[in-house]
């Protein structure tokens, strides 16, 4: 049998190549879901898609790193196939024959490409957040409270008010009000 498995990193990403992709190359069954490639223990799909091989079946991958951007990821999942007697077919690398040692071995090979090429986006992203922050570009949700109402907020507690009063005042969670303490 012939089991296809597709995913995407976001929801903002779309699936539909892959599954064409899939579907044109035949397979009975089709995994997708939208899940980081960079961990492969919280992906029930492709989790569900491994267990269903048996011997003879062919896992169909329309690209290598849909499976994973690990390379002991990838190794692992190509020994768990072949233990159950199953191989890969990836359709953008018609020439990987998983069967022989060299087919594996340029899999392996390609799991490293795609890990390096993840631990990049990851660079890079880490570099535009610090570029962003230098431009004062600030992260996470927007502050509550404006700065006058900070402002008299820690006036307040300096007058020993409770946190709950004064946080009933604002609209906000008494945690809130001892956050804005905490930084003053």
């Amino acid at each position: 049998m012939l089991i296809g498995y597709a995913r995407v990193s976001t929801h903002t990403q779309n699936l539909d190549r892959q599954m064409a992709a899939l579907g044109e190359a035949g397979c009975e069954r089709i995994f997708k879901e939208k899940a980081s490639g960079r961990d492969t223990r919280n992906r029930p799909k492709l989790e569900q898609a491994l267990r269903l091989l048996k011997s003879g079946d062919v896992l169909v991958l329309a690209e290598w790193d849909r499976a994973t951007r690990s390379m002991s990821d990838g190794l692992a999942i190509i020994n768990r196939i072949a233990r159950k007697g199953a191989t890969i077919r990836v359709l953008d690398r018609a020439y990987l024959d998983l069967t022989s040692p060299v087919g594996k071995g340029l899999l392996a090979f390609l799991s490293a490409l795609a890990e390096d090429e993840r631990q990049r986006i990851v660079a890079r992203a880490a570099q535009g957040r610090t570029a962003a922050r230098r431009r004062g570009v600030r992260f996470g949700a927007p502050l509550k409270l404006s700065a006058e109402a900070r402002a008299e907020i820690l006036e307040r507690l300096a007058r020993k008010e409770t946190y709950r009063a004064i946080a009933s005042h604002y609209g906000v969670h008494a945690s809130t009000i001892a956050r804005l303490r905490g930084r003053k």
